[in-house]
C-alpha cells in the first residue's frame, strides 16, 4: 500500500473505532438488557457484532481493497478511546436530546390524532347513539299513549255494558245469585287447591331429580 492509501486507512479505521463507540451506547441504550432475557441478549449482540464487522470490512475494502494489517485494528483501537474520552459524554446528551424530543414529537402526534379523527369519530357514535335512544324514547312513550288512549276508550264503552250487568245481575233472584257466588268461591276453593298440589309435585320432582 502506498503512504496515503494508509493514511486513509488509519483515519478511516479511527473513525470507525469512534463509530462502534457511538454505535454500542446507542445499542445499550435502546436494548436494557436488565429489562431482557438472556439469550435475547445473546441474540443482539451477536447480531450487532455480525453487522459492525461487514461495515469495518465493507469500509476497508472501498479504502485499501481489504487488506488488513496490525495498525488498523490499533487505529479501530485508538479511535474507540478518543470517543471514550472526548465525544461519548456529548453524543450521550445528543443521543437523550434526540430520544426526547421523538417522544415528544411522537406525544405530540398521537394527541393531534386523537383530537382530528379519534375524537370527532367518537363524538359521532355518540351523537347517533343519542339520536337513537332518543328516537326509541319517543316512539315508546307514542305507544304508551296510544295504548293509554285505547284503554281508557274501551272502559269509555264497556262502561255501559258494565251498567247493563249490574243492573241484570240486581234483577236476578237472591237465592239464584247465592248459588252461584257459592259455586264461583267452591270452584275457586278447588282451583286454589289443585294449584298448590300442582306445585307441592313440582317441587317434589325438582327435589328427587337433584337426588
Amino acid at each position: 500500500m502506498s503512504l496515503s492509501t494508509q493514511f486513509y486507512t488509519m483515519i478511516a479505521m479511527a473513525g470507525m473505532g469512534s463509530w462502534i463507540g457511538a454505535a454500542l451506547d446507542t445499542y445499550g441504550r435502546f436494548l436494557k438488557r436488565p429489562l431482557r432475557a438472556r439469550w435475547v441478549v445473546f441474540i443482539n449482540d451477536f447480531m450487532f457484532w455480525v453487522v459492525q464487522g461487514l461495515i469495518l470490512f465493507y469500509l476497508l475494502l472501498l479504502v485499501n481493497e481489504g487488506e488488513l494489517r496490525i495498525y488498523i485494528f490499533l487505529a479501530v483501537l485508538c479511535g474507540y478511546a478518543a470517543y471514550q474520552s472526548l465525544f461519548k459524554k456529548i453524543y450521550l446528551s445528543l443521543l437523550e436530546r434526540i430520544i426526547q424530543t421523538s417522544i415528544r414529537l411522537y406525544r405530540i402526534l398521537v394527541n393531534i390524532g386523537r383530537a382530528m379523527i379519534v375524537r370527532p369519530i367518537k363524538g359521532l357514535i355518540q351523537l347517533i347513539i343519542v339520536i337513537l335512544l332518543g328516537t326509541l324514547n319517543v316512539l315508546w312513550s307514542i305507544i304508551k299513549w296510544v295504548f293509554q288512549f285505547l284503554y281508557s276508550l274501551v272502559k269509555i264503552l264497556l262502561a255501559p255494558l258494565k251498567w247493563i250487568f249490574i243492573l241484570l245481575w240486581k234483577l236476578v233472584p237472591r237465592g239464584i245469585r247465592n248459588f252461584l257466588i257459592r259455586n264461583i268461591a267452591k270452584m275457586a276453593g278447588n282451583f286454589k287447591k289443585v294449584k298448590n298440589t300442582t306445585n307441592k309435585m313440582k317441587t317434589w320432582w325438582q327435589q328427587f331429580r337433584k337426588k
